[in-house]
């Protein structure tokens, strides 16, 4: 009889699976050990105990015609800054800290709002491309549907994720870079409905309006219109809710989210910019000089760990180090990790899928050994950007701009393991 440890196929398996089990049990085990020894001797509901839901039919499929959360996760929503007028400009931010993966639920994804969220009726709205083209249409969303849809991954980020000066404020990523998300978009090319009216050679521009109480509008270089940008009407395979743009919405992969017109009713276009309120009065980046630059529409490589993140709680031992990428310029080639303030980094693994300016989780598994530590991440792109430190990028930018902040952003854990900003 072949003893286990012997050479051979089968004792390799053997030994292999005790090398796992044990690697498991040592990676888990001071921290939750404890943990799991007390769940055998804890309430009705903890094995070996037969727990109460098991003892009666659950809820009726048909008692919830639209699926909610389990009420145990009622605390996963939108970040709602208080006292702010809601109906005017307005915004609310997706709690990145509390999600896995990359996609945004349709329910938790950031807004931003320059008039409130209008009500539109499909059947009633309209969509107009005219201006510099040879055949100017108005199309119903009935019409629009019936040219080629196609379904593509992108983040959407407000330019303002976050403030200059206001970064010493947030508690959470939520806090600090919550005006940012990412899901699954379906729509029909820009460049589509283009072809079909035909583009005159003098224009260069489309001045893209919603349909809000703002009139939001926005210039858009045509090449832009020509590449990738969308006609989106569905996200996460439903309809748009009405804060995400509803019926309709223009969508510009890797562009600063204000020029994603929401309610989008009309495309003008042009041989100038527009000049608009947007890209004039707001929506500029005042340097130290007292000049401003404009027309800064592609948002840069940035990164953020979500756990551990601040207002969260570690134990000593092993934790995970998760978070989030992106970068308007292209795929996100590395993440780097420090785990001391920045003296030296390592690369977090990247999960699958990496896509093209679309959120990327990385991980790096990481044993905290009790002391003080300050974590931070740096996202790099395939175009070579590096994401900068604070220092860095406000000796170049000052400190005037309320736009384009994509810095590191540390997190300091202390000695009981509490997290929390480690700008403060």
């Amino acid at each position: 009889m072949r003893d286990e440890a012997e050479p051979g196929a089968s004792g390799r398996t053997a030994r292999s699976r005790r090398q796992l089990l044990a690697a498991g049990t040592a990676l888990i085990g001071g921290s939750l050990a404890g943990r799991a020894i007390a769940a055998e001797t804890g309430g009705e509901e903890t094995p070996p105990h037969v727990p109460r839901w098991m003892k009666e039919p659950g809820a009726d499929v048909g008692s919830q015609p639209y699926g909610q959360p389990s009420p145990y996760e009622k605390d996963v929503i939108r970040n709602i800054p208080k006292g702010g007028k809601q109906y005017t400009s307005s915004a609310s931010r997706t709690p990145l800290q509390d999600l896995d993966g990359i996609i945004t639920p349709n329910g938790l994804f950031y807004e931003r709002h320059h008039g409130g969220i209008p009500e539109i009726d499909p059947a009633a709205h309209r969509l107009m491309i005219h201006g510099l083209v040879e055949r100017p249409l108005l199309l119903t969303m009935d019409e629009l549907r019936r040219f080629p849809t196609e379904s593509h991954i992108y983040f959407l980020e407000c330019s303002g994720n976050p403030g200059f000066e206001v970064i010493k404020q947030g508690k959470t990523a939520s806090d600090l870079v919550g005006l940012a998300s990412c899901c699954e978009w379906t729509g029909v090319r820009l460049k589509t409905i283009l072809d079909e009216v035909g583009v005159k050679p003098e224009a260069r521009w489309v001045v893209a309006e919603g349909a809000d109480a703002a009139a939001l509008a926005r210039s858009v270089p045509l090449a832009k219109c020509l590449d990738d940008a969308l006609l989106v009407f569905s996200q996460n395979g439903e309809r748009l809710r009405p804060q995400q743009g509803y019926p309709v919405r223009l969508l510009l992969p890797g562009f600063e989210g204000n020029m994603s017109v929401k309610w989008l009713r009309r495309l003008n276009v042009v041989a100038e910019p527009a000049y608009s309120r947007e890209e004039t009065s707001k929506y500029t980046d005042s340097m130290p000089d007292g000049t401003a630059r404009q027309f800064t529409f592609v948002m840069e490589a940035k990164s953020i760990i979500t756990r551990p993140s601040g207002t969260q709680r570690i134990a000593e031992g092993f934790n995970e180090i998760t978070g989030l990428a992106w970068s308007g310029r292209g795929r996100i080639t590395g993440v780097e990790v420090s785990v001391d303030g920045g003296a030296t980094w390592q690369s977090a693994r990247l999960q699958e899928p990496v896509l093209n300016r679309a959120f990327t989780r990385f991980r790096l598994p990481w044993t905290w050994d009790g002391q003080p530590a300050t974590i931070l991440s740096r996202a790099i792109d395939e175009t070579g950007y590096v994401q900068p430190s604070f220092a860095d990028l406000t000796a170049i930018r000052g400190m005037k701009s309320f736009y384009h902040n994509n810095a590191i952003v540390p997190w300091r854990i202390a000695a009981d393991g509490e997290v929390s900003n480690g700008y403060v």
